[in-house]
């Protein structure tokens, strides 16, 4: 038997034809009143599919030539029929052995040819794989929430979608506030909508764990605002939350000076500006000194010196009161910004909307 791994399959071809006119000269010799069907080898096939129709022509079951002679038989003399049988079942052992003779060979070639296109040449260069990386505003929330979590706090979770006690009436929202209304808020129906503030997950909080707790909620928000350079109908905001005995306004700045200060790696000025907000009293709106100009103005800062945080204050005793929490006892603040401005800031990004394009000539950057 050739060595098939050193075959090609035109040559295999070949050898299968070979063995074709073989068989088919033998048969005239043992048979010579039997005329064989015509039969040509298929050159445009596969060795395995060549292999296949040899093997079919001889040995099919229904129109194989020696399930049809051996059909023949019966019109033969009774006397004739033993002595044809048996030559025909010598004759198709002999079809068997060199049939299985020729797949042997047709296996051994198709395993060299997995050898030879599977093969891996050791000395070319490898394959340099690109690594993917967290979205920028992934890494901005995990920077936040380590800075925090080393601080003490516990990063809490809630429902994007929940009810309108916890989005609103646990927050001393009352009925006519405009944050409540169809033009700010997306309702899925009278009962529930789609959290506007990360508040929410402060309430359910609050109710599951008793005081001394700090927590904070970092996630995605939906406001009916009209997609721009600064806003988005769907962000990212993180929110804090401190209740214990005795907390101050004192204890709010000083952690959101020290959030900042690590942020950022530098040192960072804060300052309040009273501000009106349901859940809070008293209420403030949260700037910080510019770290790219120091507070002298630059572009970032508007040339103000100050860019805007976002919104705090000591969290309402109604608040409290909502989550069975005794304000005359607890006293604790509050505290809430944007992700997304807070990563337009350190990677000087001018359109939040790039976030959700999905580009990644703009993510890959980060």
């Amino acid at each position: 038997m050739p060595d098939a791994s050193t075959l090609d399959a035109a040559t295999l071809q070949t050898v299968m034809a070979d063995a074709h006119r073989r068989l088919a000269t033998t048969f005239g010799e043992h048979f010579p009143e039997w005329t064989l069907p015509a039969f040509e080898l298929p050159t445009s096939i596969p060795p395995r599919r060549q292999w296949q129709a040899v093997n079919d022509y001889w040995l099919a079951r229904r129109q194989g030539v020696l399930a049809l002679k051996l059909k023949e038989l019966g019109a033969l003399p009774a006397d004739q029929r033993p002595v044809r049988g048996a030559a025909l079942n010598r004759f198709k052992a002999e079809v068997e052995a060199v049939l299985s003779d020729l797949e042997a060979q047709v296996r051994a070639f198709e395993e060299a040819e997995t050898i030879r296109r599977e093969a891996v040449d050791v000395t070319l260069p490898g394959l340099v794989r690109r690594r993917g990386r967290a979205h920028p505003l992934t890494q901005i929330r995990e920077r936040i929430e380590d800075i925090f979590v080393a601080m003490g706090y516990a990063v809490e979770d809630g429902p994007e979608v929940d009810t309108v006690f916890y989005n609103f009436d646990a927050l001393n929202i009352p009925p006519d506030h405009p944050a409540r209304d169809l033009t700010d808020t997306f309702y899925l129906d009278d009962e529930l909508a789609l959290r506007s503030q990360t508040s929410n997950v402060q309430i359910h909080a609050m109710q599951r764990r008793r005081p001394p707790l700090r927590i904070i909620a970092p996630g995605r928000v939906f406001r009916r605002d009209e997609p721009d350079a600064t806003h988005n109908p769907m962000f990212f905001q993180v929110e804090g939350l401190n209740v214990a005995p005795g907390i101050t306004m004192g204890d709010l700045k000083g952690t959101l000076q020290v959030f900042l200060t690590r942020l950022f790696d530098r040192p960072v000025m804060l300052r309040f500006r009273p501000s009106y907000f349901p859940f809070v009293e008293p209420g403030a709106e949260t700037d910080f000194q510019c770290p790219f100009c120091g507070g002298s103005g630059c572009r970032i800062c508007k040339h103000s010196g100050w860019i805007e945080l976002g919104g705090s204050g000591m969290v309402h005793p109604n608040v409290l009161r909502a989550c069975g929490i005794d304000p005359t006892e607890f006293s604790g603040f509050a505290f809430g910004f944007g992700i997304d401005r807070m990563a337009a800031l350190l990677y000087g990004i001018d359109d939040i909307r790039l976030y959700f394009e999905n580009d990644l000539r703009f993510l890959s950057q980060f």
